[in-house]
């Protein structure tokens, strides 16, 4: 596919850049890595200053009302400079339910919060049921005399332990369809087991016993619609983050090959070792594809299509993802795996990648039953 991008959305990529770039090098980034936290708070508020963190809230709400293409371009910046900080998980994935699903007054509290970098808030979904897919789930909603009781148990949540507010989705009982509730982080009988994520990332398991919240705490009604377009919206960004990480080690794989000598010459001029690089650059090559046709069809208003373009991209992309991080490190022998070398932390997000989100063989299989569903 051949993308031209506008001006602005060059700019809007250079300038993500230039500000990654400019909160640190690779080991101030390890030292954040290695605090309490496990991110920067003051690249948090550059992200909010350069307008990224307001990316996906309405115009008509003080926002930018980017798109799924200048939201691609953002994440791509974000894989290449492995940043840990829950611009995903809050700025893109919650950030987009919440402009979809909210009230004028939900709005007004929340939408400014998140755009300022103030609030962090989740989407709370993924169950070791549903792996995070459009699947029912095993959360209850009972209605309570002050609003509503839940009771379940949600899996894996990317940056749940620095989130103010959990989107908790639920089964009303005895009601179709799926619920989404606002749930702030400090309810009584809500429950988090931090975990530090394969990628250096932060996530927890949330479990939720007898948690009271409040009649106004529901966003929306059925959301099981707008759940899906987020979802998609939000693999379609996935997507990209795990593109730059792969042009990144193979970036760094080949200027590798250029210093390191053996037998008195550069071994990037081995021909076994060119083939290798050579396969990297094809599945490099693919993966680009693959994520701006993502992009163009993360906001698709057609659920069926959008289904099977993203299913394939997550698919292709993951295993471009683990072809591109193992010759990474493999190619640059054993320190390919330390801590201290670059690569090792691209190869460990690329394979984090593959997991997240609905892993490859899902995604194949999810493609191949929507495919077969279409001839029969």
């Amino acid at each position: 596919m051949n993308f031209d991008f506008s001006d602005e959305q060059q700019m809007l990529q250079e300038s993500t850049r230039r500000v990654l770039a400019a909160a640190g090098d690779f080991e101030q980034r390890n030292a954040q890595r290695d605090h309490a936290l496990g991110y920067s708070t003051q690249l948090w508020r550059e992200l909010a200053d350069l307008g990224l963190l307001a990316l996906n809230i309405p115009e008509a709400d003080g926002g930018i009302g980017a798109g799924a293409v200048d939201n691609m371009l953002v994440c791509e910046a974000m894989g290449e400079g492995l940043v840990l900080e829950p611009f995903h998980a809050s700025a893109v994935e919650a950030t987009s339910l919440l402009a979809r699903l909210a009230d004028e007054q939900q709005r007004q509290r929340w939408l400014p919060a998140l755009a300022s970098g103030e609030l962090i808030a989740v989407l709370a979904h993924a169950e070791s049921s549903n792996g995070g897919a459009l699947e029912p789930t095993q959360t209850r909603a009972r209605p309570s005399a002050d609003g509503w009781q839940l009771d379940g148990h949600k899996s894996m949540i990317y940056h749940a332990p620095s989130a103010a507010l959990l989107l908790v989705s639920a089964q009303i009982e005895g009601a179709p369809g799926l619920a989404l509730f606002a749930v702030p982080a400090d309810a009584a009988g809500l429950s988090l087991t931090p975990v530090a994520t394969l990628d250096a990332q932060r996530a927890a398991d949330v479990v939720l016993r007898g948690v009271q919240v409040g009649a106004d705490a529901r966003i929306g009604s059925e959301i099981s619609k707008a759940l899906s377009e987020v979802l998609d919206f939000s693999l379609a960004a996935l997507c990209a983050d795990a593109f730059g990480a792969i042009q990144s080690a193979l970036n760094a794989t080949i200027e590798y090959s250029r210093e390191r000598k053996q037998f008195g010459q550069p071994i990037g001029r081995f021909q076994a070792l060119q083939h290798r690089m050579a396969d990297m650059l094809i599945h490099a090559e693919q993966a680009r594809s693959m994520c701006y046709l993502a992009a163009s069809h993360g906001d698709d208003p057609d659920p069926a299509q959008r289904r099977r373009i993203l299913s394939a991209a997550k698919a292709l992309i993951g295993q471009a993802a683990r072809k591109v991080g193992q010759e990474a490190v493999q190619l640059h022998g054993g320190m390919g795996m330390t801590d201290e070398l670059k690569v090792s932390h691209y190869f460990r997000r690329l394979t984090a990648f593959e997991l997240r989100g609905g892993s490859t063989a899902s995604h194949l299989q999810r493609l191949a039953t929507d495919i077969s569903n279409d001839r029969s």
